[in-house]
């Protein structure tokens, strides 16, 4: 504890005597101070403990001591000592009154004790309880160290609660809650997501001091990571503001946190060049290679069924598909796979990113809600403004080992569509399952079907036959004359004439089944109704 009021009154060699504010005396100084001006408050910065002699004072004028007082007490001056026996042999009523009406500590210090005791025995208080604190930190270091070292972030976050007597909570990259100490305290820590999620959007380190849930307690919240985006957060929340002890414990807890959540350089690079391997294996055709490789670091991965996401920026440029680029993606799908405890197989291909995720997992789940955040305009927090609005991804169908070349090629087609499509994911099933004409609003089938057509619109125009349409309705009757000119309430033989000036204007034969099929894509591409 710091020295207070209480403790110096205490000291059996000052011999202070208190004159008033006795009430008060718990309040903790943070210096003594001697200053005989008239209005020493510019050179005070409050905590103060101010010695006088009322060398410049007139002590005994009530409404002078009545503002002098008011102006300590306004600077934030804990306590005033009077030493008697100098200027004045007792202390002045006025200046009695004063400090009782305000409630400042007023001390009375004998003429045998010099101001310089006081100074040192506020002076040695405080050193005695920095070098407590000191202490008290290295030993909670030790602590923190040997349960981030035995027990992991959890029995770390323990530790913690107890050396700051309240709770702590981490939370990974997306913001969600990973552990919390003591248990009760996992509720309280969900309710402060949206202020971690506002801490992330900030370059690391930072902080910020909030009001806990329902005002319950005062929660610092702390990035972790050594990045530029910060990869976990931690939450301390006690009754009231940390003391030094407490201060050291908590940047104790950062450090070892940081740590223990950021994997070094050296072996997130491994990890890849390892993952880049299996990946080719797969690829190659050659999965029980990949599964001796991955062995214990993806080999359940590759023993249940799989999708094949590959991810690029929409301008496939290299720029745009760095770490920046897709790193809200692979930050999504890495924290999602790590709180359902599955593996998940991330490997940077250039200007692209291509994850194997188990089938119905929560990888795959986690990349379908940040692509649908994306799709409908609602910012993910640290990529609001950057490039991650220009991602487009394909996934693939559920897939086994054998099977990933072909699963890798889904993925690409469906990666495919979702570009020319403008959208951010495509699934493979959804193209199986769906209609080939959205296909068609290409550009470049488009230019073909306009080329194609061109001739037998010209025609029209010159109002010598309605020639489009009698090829249309034709195609849609398979060829049957009567009911496709029943269709267009022409004579069958007028639709026979229609036909051969179509192949003799194209100069192809409607008998081709290539061409009958070219021409039927070209009129739904220019006319899909």
């Amino acid at each position: 504890m710091p020295p207070t009021l209480a403790s110096l009154v205490h000291h059996s060699a000052l011999k202070l005597t208190v004159r008033a504010g006795e009430d008060r005396l718990d309040v903790p100084v943070r210096w003594a101070h001697v200053s005989e001006l008239a209005d020493p408050v510019p050179y005070m910065e409050g905590g103060e403990l101010l010695l006088i002699t009322a060398l410049k004072l007139d002590a005994e004028d009530p409404e002078a001591m009545r503002r002098y007082v008011k102006r300590l007490v306004g600077a934030g001056v804990v306590g005033l000592g009077f030493a008697v026996g100098v200027n004045y042999d007792d202390i002045p009523k006025a200046l009695v009154d004063a400090a009782e009406e305000e409630g400042l500590p007023l001390l009375e210090v004998p003429r045998r004790t010099p101001f310089l005791a006081i100074s040192k025995a506020v002076s040695a208080a405080i050193a005695a309880d920095q070098y407590r604190a000191v202490t008290a930190g290295f030993a909670a270091q030790r602590e923190l160290t040997k349960q981030a070292l035995n027990a992991g972030p959890e029995g770390l976050l323990g530790a913690l609660a107890a050396q700051v007597d309240g709770w702590a909570a981490l939370y990974d990259a997306s913001g969600a809650v990973v552990a919390t100490a003591p248990e009760w305290a996992g509720r309280r820590a969900a309710r402060l997501t949206a202020e971690v999620e506002r801490l992330r959007e900030r370059p690391a380190p930072a902080s910020s001091v909030v009001g806990g849930p329902d005002n319950e307690d005062r929660v610092e919240l702390h990035s972790l990571g050594t990045g530029r985006r910060p990869r976990a957060a931690l939450a301390v929340g006690t009754a009231a503001a940390l003391g030094t002890a407490e201060r050291y414990a908590v940047h104790s807890a950062i450090a070892l946190l940081t740590l223990t959540t950021e994997r070094s350089r050296s072996l997130h690079a491994a990890e890849q060049r390892v993952g880049a391997a299996v990946l080719r294996m797969l690829l190659a055709g050659e999965p029980d290679h990949a599964r001796a490789v991955a062995g214990d670091l993806y080999g359940g991965l590759l023993d249940a069924p799989f999708r094949v996401i590959v991810a690029e920026s929409a301008t496939g440029s290299a720029a745009r598909a760095d770490a920046d680029g897709l790193g809200g993606i692979v930050e999504a799908v890495e924290s999602a796979a790590a709180r359902a405890g599955e593996a998940v197989l991330v490997v940077p291909e250039g200007e692209r990113l291509v994850v194997l995720a188990a089938d119905g997992g929560a990888a795959v789940s986690a990349c379908a809600a940040y692509a649908a955040a994306l799709e409908a305009g609602r910012a993910v927090p640290e990529q609001a403004a950057g490039d991650e609005e220009q991602l487009v991804v394909g996934l693939s169908a559920p897939a086994g080992p054998i099977a990933a070349a072909a699963a890798y090629k889904q993925a690409e087609q469906a990666l495919s569509v979702a570009r020319r499509r403008g959208r951010v994911l495509v699934e493979h099933e959804q193209l199986a399952a769906g209609s080939v004409l959205p296909l068609l609003a290409d550009d470049a089938v488009k230019a073909f079907a306009d080329g194609l057509l061109r001739a037998l619109h010209e025609h029209d125009a010159t109002g010598r036959g309605d020639l489009v349409a009698s090829l249309r309705a034709w195609l849609s009757r398979h060829g049957q004359w009567d009911a496709a000119a029943a269709d267009l309430g022409v004579h069958r033989h007028t639709l026979r004439y229609r036909m051969r000036r179509v192949e003799e204007i194209l100069g192809r034969s409607l008998d081709d089944p290539d061409v009958r099929m070219e021409l039927w894509l070209a009129l739904k591409a220019t006319s899909p109704e």
